[in-house]
């Protein structure tokens, strides 16, 4: 089903829900949500109002895709969907979830009540949740999964496909085979269809692959998404120092890393914060979580008035120069911005050798010489012609076009060298996009447009 299909049954179905729901069809609505996948309910859940989320939620506690449900929806729904159930009733819905989802969704609610919910769970429960919470939040131990297949060395393919045929539906990922010696140290892997393809009697460690890639449980999930993207695997082994094998990471998990880190990228370029779920906040939470980020440009803003105001002789002498501020520091905004995202998407996807920067840099540098080149003459042939009444238009339209020029090409310089610093530090680079780097180029455009035109034009 084509995505558009598929968005509109969604839409048919989010309608359908409501309808019975209205109604108060209970039976009708329960089969309607058992019928539906997981993953679609989840969607459809997003679009309910909050009474009906609540009420909903309690059909959607039945379904036999919960575990799936819990995984797909929006964390910021969590502690509203559970605030009718008690402790109790919370625990026991959760307690079918794999500890590594559970872990995830137990960091959506107050800290109290997190620990609540996990005393209330059954010892084993509690044992394999303490396993996944004893390591960072965002580390490939958070995220992996306990369900994989892992033989013995010493096992032939006939006996390796026995035990297959009696594991395979408990493991999440049986595309690969990890092999394992005495000490359940992971000494190698390989596929369903190696196995397949081999004689009886052969065994594992005779036609396993000793070369393999892993990651330890403290990685962080952006590097186990790299790797996972750069060899194209469906799941990545995850070691402990001591060589045992502690999990897997499989490509469904990567996929949601991926969007979930390409949505706080894009966030944070943007200025209004990292949480990818903020238009689910209320109002308040939503203006709280922007505000700092929009400080940055209410500072340079100030610092630009203060500099206007510096050069107030000049603009008294030459109110001409004041119609050119906006479109000076637009261009050098603007310009910033795409060098800024250009490099910071190089950088998340290893197209920015840090070693090698300064060719990028002096490339957007010469980008920025050459787009200040063309759209200054553009802009210094317009004001020559458009501005004939004044007394020395040749020498405005030298100085606008020469603005134009350093501000692009200023942009282009702090927009490449700044994100780069801050990943030579080891800060997100993604936080200088938006605010700080366009802030920057603004106050650099408009100062160095004021000191070009008092040092070119003819004032008395």
């Amino acid at each position: 089903m084509s995505f558009e299909l598929q968005e509109s049954h969604s839409n048919v179905t989010l309608d359908a829900i409501r309808r019975l729901y209205r109604r108060n069809s209970r039976v009708t609505l329960y089969k309607l949500i058992q019928k539906t996948h997981p993953s679609e309910m989840a969607w459809i859940y997003r679009y309910l109002n909050s009474a009906e989320r609540k009420s909903i939620f309690h059909y959607i506690r039945r379904m036999e895709g919960l575990a799936d449900f819990l995984h797909e929806i929006d964390h910021a729904l969590v502690p509203e969907i559970f605030a009718d159930l008690s402790p109790h009733e919370t625990a026991s819905t959760l307690s079918d979830l794999p500890p590594e989802d559970l872990a995830e969704l137990l960091d959506s609610f107050p800290p109290e009540q997190a620990g609540e919910i996990q005393e209330l769970l059954g010892s084993e429960d509690r044992e394999e949740l303490a396993e996944v919470l004893q390591y960072a939040d965002e580390s490939a131990g958070r995220i992996m999964s306990h369900e994989y297949m892992a033989f013995e060395e010493n096992l032939t393919v006939a006996e390796a496909i026995q035990k297959f045929q009696q594991l395979g539906e408990e493991v999440e990922m049986p595309f690969y085979i990890y092999v394992v010696d005495g000490a359940e140290k992971m000494v190698g892997v390989l596929s369903l269809r190696q196995l397949l393809l081999n004689k009886p009697e052969t065994q594992l460690k005779t036609i396993m692959e000793r070369d393999f890639i892993f990651v330890n449980p403290d990685e962080d999930q952006e590097i186990v998404a790299d790797l996972v993207t750069q060899y194209n695997y469906l799941a990545l082994p995850v070691l402990e120092s001591s060589g045992k094998l502690a999990g897997i990471v499989t490509v469904d998990d990567v996929i949601d890393i991926i969007r979930e880190e390409a949505s706080e990228d894009m966030m944070k370029m943007a200025g209004a914060g990292e949480d990818e779920d903020i238009l689910l906040k209320s109002t308040l939470q939503n203006a709280g979580t922007r505000f700092p980020w929009l400080m940055a440009s209410w500072i340079g803003g100030v610092a630009a008035l203060w500099i206007i105001g510096a050069f107030e002789s000049l603009l008294n002498q030459t109110v001409a120069l004041v119609a050119f501020i906006p479109i000076i520091m637009g261009m050098g905004g603007n310009v910033g911005t795409q060098t800024s995202t250009i490099i910071v998407r190089g950088i998340a996807t290893g197209h920015v050798n840090l070693e090698e920067v300064s060719k990028v840099i002096f490339k957007e540098i010469r980008v920025g010489i050459i787009l200040g080149l063309v759209y200054g003459m553009l802009l210094g042939v317009l004001v020559y012609f458009h501005f004939v009444q004044y007394h020395s238009p040749f020498m405005l339209g030298l100085v606008v076009g020469i603005s134009i020029f350093t501000s692009m090409s200023i942009a282009c310089l702090v927009a490449s060298v700044f994100p780069i610093l801050l990943e030579k530090v080891n800060i997100d680079p993604a936080i200088s996009t938006g605010p700080f780097v366009t802030t920057a180029i603004d106050i650099i455009g408009i100062y160095s447009y004021f000191l070009i035109a008092g040092s070119l034009l003819p004032l008395k």
